[in-house]
C-alpha cells in the first residue's frame, strides 16, 4: 500500500465480532488512510490473517463483505475509492449465517416423504385449523389482545390485519423460536413452519421453544405443540421438509411474507430469490458469536439480500455457530426483532427496516444502523435481473447437501470414516490431528485412538510438533476447518495429509455412535 503521508487522515475502522479474533480481539482500530481501500489494506497489513477474509486471491474485496462510511454504504458513494476525512468511521460488515448448509432443516435435498405435493402444498403439511375470516374480534380475542387494542397505532383494525395474515417461518431453531412464540402470541392468523430437524441437547441453550423432554423429537412436532399452548386461535401449518429449489416457490406463494430463521448461506440466497420472484417481503436475521443483523429484503421499496451480499463467502471461511459459538440470548433478541418487523409490515405501522441494516453488538450493547439501497446491477432485483428461476444453491455456495465444502480439482484428498477405522483396526501408523477447540475436545474425542490436539489457529505456530513423513488425518467437527488445515499442511510440504470427510459427525454416524454429536 502506498498512502501519501501528507494526505492520509486518521480514521477508525469498526471490526465486526466474527472477525475480531483475526484483529487481536479489537472492536475498533485506528489507521492512516486516504480512501476506504487504503484503510482496509492498512488493516490487513497490520493483521495479516484478516486479509483472506477481506480480499480474494486477486486482491479484490470479497463480495460477501460490505463496507460503510459513517453508516452510509460505500458502494453508494465511490466504492473503495471513497475519500475519507479525519475522524470518519469505516465499518466492515460481512455476511453471517450461523450454521452448516443443512442445519435447522432448511436447505438441501428433500427428506423422505417431504417432497412438495399437489397445488404447492408440502406432502407432510398439516393444518390445525383454518384461520377465522370473520370481520369482528370475538370476546375472547378482545380480552386476549386488549393491550394491542389499547395502542392507537394498532387498534382493532391492526389486530384484524394480523388475524388475516399468513406468515411463513423458515426454521424453528435459535431465531425461529422467539419469532414463532411472539408471532403466535400476537395473533397471526396462519403461521406456517418449515423444519425437518430433531431437537438436540446442544439446541437448548438458545432454542426456547424446546425443553429437556423434547430432545430427540422432531422440532416441527414439539414446536407446534408449544405454539398451540401459546395461542389456540392461530392456524398452524407444519411443513416437515427441507426448503429446496424444488419446493420453495410453492411453499412461499401462499403466504404474505417470510420470516427467515435459517442458519446457512444456501437457504439465505434461496429465500431471497424466491421472495423477489414472488414479490413477498423477507424479514432477515442472522447471528454469530456476539453479533446479530436484521433487515427487511425483497420489499417493493427497498433492496434484496443480494444487493448487500452479491456472492456468498468461500466455503469454510465463515464459521458456523457450532464452530464459532453463539451467545444463547442473542437469537432471542434478533428473533424477537424479526417478529416485530413482521407485525409492523402486516399492520402497516411504524418505520420498518426496509432499506436499513441493523447491527447489534451484544458485548458492547451497541446498536448500529447502515443505510442500504437497491443495487441497479443486482442479478435478482436490479434494473435487468438475470435470476428468473431458482438455481442449485448448494452448488452456488460451494457446499454439498451435508454442509461440507466441495473439493476443488487437485484439492486435499479425503478419507472416509470407515476407511480410517480400517486403518486403525489394522494398526497402521497414522497421526490423528484434532484441530477443534479445547472445549469441543471435552465434549467428544477420539483419544482412545491416540490424538494430537492442536486448535486450528495454533497449527501454523506449532507445525514442528507434526511429523512431516507420517500419514496424517486431520479432523474437526464437520470437516470444514480440517480441510483448511490439511490444505495448509500440504502447502507447507506435508505429502501424506488427508481430511476426514464429514468430521466427527460422520464418524459418529458411520463408525461409533457413542461419540457425542454436538
Amino acid at each position: 500500500m502506498s498512502v501519501r503521508r501528507d494526505t492520509a487522515v486518521r480514521v477508525r475502522v469498526s471490526i465486526p465480532t466474527p472477525l475480531r479474533d483475526e484483529a487481536g480481539g479489537a472492536a475498533v482500530l485506528d489507521v492512516d488512510a486516504e480512501t476506504v481501500r487504503d484503510a482496509l489494506e492498512a488493516l490487513a497489513a497490520e493483521h495479516p490473517s484478516l486479509s483472506r477474509h477481506l480480499f480474494d486471491e486477486h486482491g479484490a474485496l470479497r463480495e460477501h463483505v460490505n463496507t460503510f462510511v459513517n453508516e452510509h454504504e460505500a458502494r453508494a458513494l465511490e466504492g473503495l475509492d471513497t475519500r475519507l476525512k479525519e475522524g470518519d468511521e469505516v465499518a466492515i460488515v460481512p455476511s453471517i449465517a450461523g450454521g452448516s448448509a443443512v442445519a435447522g432443516g432448511t436447505s438441501g435435498t428433500p427428506a423422505a416423504g417431504g417432497a412438495p405435493g399437489q397445488d404447492g402444498e408440502a406432502a407432510s403439511a398439516a393444518t390445525d385449523r383454518p384461520a377465522d375470516g370473520a370481520a369482528a374480534l370475538t370476546p375472547e380475542e378482545l380480552a386476549r389482545y386488549s393491550r394491542h387494542l389499547a395502542l392507537p397505532e394498532l387498534g382493532r383494525e391492526g389486530q384484524l390485519r394480523l388475524r388475516r395474515a399468513r406468515v411463513l417461518l423458515i426454521g424453528a431453531g435459535g431465531l425461529g423460536s422467539p419469532a414463532a412464540l411472539y408471532l403466535a402470541a400476537a395473533g397471526i392468523g396462519t403461521l406456517g413452519v418449515v423444519d425437518f430437524d430433531r431437537v438436540d441437547h446442544t439446541n437448548l441453550h438458545r432454542q426456547v421453544l424446546y425443553g429437556d423432554g423434547d430432545v430427540g423429537r422432531p422440532k416441527i412436532e414439539a414446536a407446534l405443540e408449544r405454539l398451540r399452548g401459546v395461542n389456540p386461535n392461530v392456524a398452524l401449518i407444519a411443513h416437515e421438509t427441507r426448503l429446496t429449489s424444488a419446493n420453495a416457490l410453492d411453499l412461499i406463494r401462499d403466504y404474505d411474507l417470510v420470516v427467515d430463521g435459517s442458519d446457512n448461506f444456501p437457504t439465505r440466497y434461496l429465500v431471497n430469490d424466491a421472495c423477489v420472484l414472488l414479490g413477498k417481503p423477507y424479514v432477515y436475521g442472522a447471528i454469530l458469536r456476539f453479533e446479530g443483523q436484521l433487515s427487511v429484503f425483497a420489499h417493493p421499496d427497498g433492496p434484496c439480500y443480494r444487493c448487500l451480499f452479491r456472492q456468498p463467502p468461500p466455503p469454510g471461511l465463515v464459521p458456523s455457530c457450532a464452530e464459532g459459538g453463539v451467545l444463547g440470548v442473542l437469537p432471542g433478541i434478533i428473533g424477537s426483532l424479526q417478529a416485530l418487523e413482521a407485525i409492523k409490515l402486516i399492520a402497516g405501522i411504524g418505520e420498518t427496516a426496509v432499506g436499513r441494516l441493523v447491527i447489534f453488538d451484544a458485548l458492547a450493547l451497541r446498536w448500529r444502523e447502515m443505510r442500504l439501497r437497491r443495487n441497479p446491477d443486482c442479478p435478482a432485483c436490479g434494473a435487468a435481473p438475470t435470476i428468473r428461476e431458482l438455481i442449485d444453491y448448494e452448488e452456488f455456495c460451494g457446499v454439498t447437501t451435508t454442509g461440507e465444502a466441495k473439493q476443488d480439482e487437485g484439492g486435499v484428498p479425503e478419507i472416509s470414516p470407515t476407511e480410517l477405522k480400517t486403518m486403525l483396526d489394522e494398526g497402521q501408523d497414522v497421526t490423528l490431528l484434532d484441530v477443534r477447540e479445547p472445549f469441543e475436545h471435552q465434549i467428544a474425542n477420539l483419544d482412545r485412538h491416540g490424538v494430537l490436539a492442536i486448535p486450528t489457529n495454533d497449527v501454523q505456530r506449532r507445525m514442528d510438533e507434526i511429523e512431516r513423513e507420517r500419514d496424517i488425518v486431520v479432523f474437526c467437527r464437520s470437516g470444514a476447518r480440517s480441510e483448511k488445515v490439511a490444505r495448509m499442511l500440504r502447502d507447507a510440504g506435508y505429502p501424506r495429509v488427508r481430511n476426514l470427510a464429514g468430521g466427527l459427525l460422520a464418524w459418529s454416524d458411520e463408525v461409533d455412535p457413542t461419540v457425542r454429536k454436538y
